[in-house]
């Protein structure tokens, strides 16, 4: 998957957060309602703006970053 097709940094979106493309939802708030329990289904329900796809894209890019951690 090519994240930079889902997810963008912004200078004075969101503080630079990454966020999804064209939108000012944050991925780091995406991963934090999955901790919570919340399902990929009930994410899509509540921001109609995003997709399965970007959902399972917040979750590549929080391994990507694990992973980049882990060998630094």
């Amino acid at each position: 998957m090519e994240l930079a097709a889902f997810i963008e940094t912004r200078p004075g979106v969101r503080s630079g957060k990454p966020c999804f493309l064209g939108t000012r939802i944050a991925v780091y708030d995406v991963l934090e309602y999955l901790a919570s329990g919340m399902t990929s289904e009930q994410i899509v329900a509540d921001f109609p703006e995003l997709t399965p796809d970007d959902v399972r894209a917040a979750i590549e890019f929080a391994a990507v970053r694990e992973r980049r951690l882990a060998t630094a």
